[in-house]
């Protein structure tokens, strides 16, 4: 390392020898794949845009590479850990490599679905290293829990952020798609080569930045917006006439509401933006 760069950070050897240490091997069970690249996490940090005044919560710290960075950037940083081993000794390594800034971190030992409070400031950014496999709920549910957080960097599967940042018309648009729009704009924001983890993992993963803005203006619930989403993509192949027929109670209802809505009935749910789907919602029957 350079004179001008923090040693604080762990590198390929750190990572390794904590691991041993530790006796972890990354299960697969849980998506873990460790970041071994200082250089890495400075740019998510960097991308990230974390300020001196920031809240971040991290969700999967795992050994910590990025949450060092991520105090070193940020006022706070509060990292939520499922792992028994992995929440135990995160702040020891935080108190060994940057002692001084031990007061500015907070560990949540627990799964990250449930968290529904967090200790200190309310976060006002979300940076993260998601396991592969939870990546889309995990996101959802943080964005939904905590209103304050206003800007999000994720690093998933290259192709769950492709299908985040995805619009209206692209054919790996989904739910995913809707939902992340109903609370942020979406876009991507850089890719991630797989040789920066431990283990290599066998997808490339992306970086997707969320801004978030006010959800659409509409009477329905997000509930009921979201409930239409989930009913016209599990049939995605069908118009939304057919694929709406359940949750309205018929086709024909279906399609009064999609008139209603000022929907073409014979549409797919790839076409409609979330303020379209909020409309349909509004017509339910």
């Amino acid at each position: 390392m350079s004179g001008t760069e923090s040693d604080a950070l762990l590198g390929p050897a750190d990572v390794r020898e904590l691991a041993a240490a530790l006796g972890v091997r990354p299960t697969k069970q849980r998506g873990q794949n460790f970041v071994i690249d200082a250089n890495t996490v400075r740019r998510i940090v960097r991308t990230a845009g974390v300020r001196p005044d920031d809240t971040v919560v991290e969700v999967g710290p795992g050994l910590g590479s990025l949450t060092l960075a991520l105090l070193e950037a940020a006022a706070h940083v509060t990292a939520i850990e499922i792992d028994d081993v992995l929440a135990a000794a995160l702040p020891a390594t935080v108190a060994a490599r940057l002692p001084g800034r031990t007061g500015h971190f907070d560990l949540v030992h627990g799964d990250a679905m449930a968290v529904t409070e967090l200790p200190g400031p309310p976060p006002t950014a979300l940076v993260a290293n998601l396991p592969y496999n939870v990546a889309v709920p995990v996101l959802l549910h943080m964005l939904a829990t905590f209103p304050g957080i206003e800007r999000t960097l994720v690093m998933v599967q290259s192709e769950v952020a492709d299908r985040l940042a995805a619009g209206p018309g692209n054919k790996v648009y989904g739910v995913p798609s809707v939902k992340a729009n109903w609370y942020a704009d979406v876009k991507r924001a850089g890719a991630i080569g797989r040789s920066v983890f431990w283990p290599a993992p066998n997808v490339d993963s992306g970086l997707v930045a969320l801004v978030r803005r006010d959800p659409p203006r509409t009477t329905a619930s997000r509930q009921e917006v979201f409930a239409v989403v989930d009913a016209a993509f599990a049939q995605r192949r069908k118009t939304l006439r057919a694929a709406l027929a359940g949750w309205a109670g018929s086709a024909a209802a279906a399609e009064s509401a999609l008139v209603a809505a000022g929907v073409s009935p014979q549409a797919r749910g790839e076409a409609l933006t979330v303020e379209e789907f909020a409309a349909v919602a509004e017509h339910k029957p």
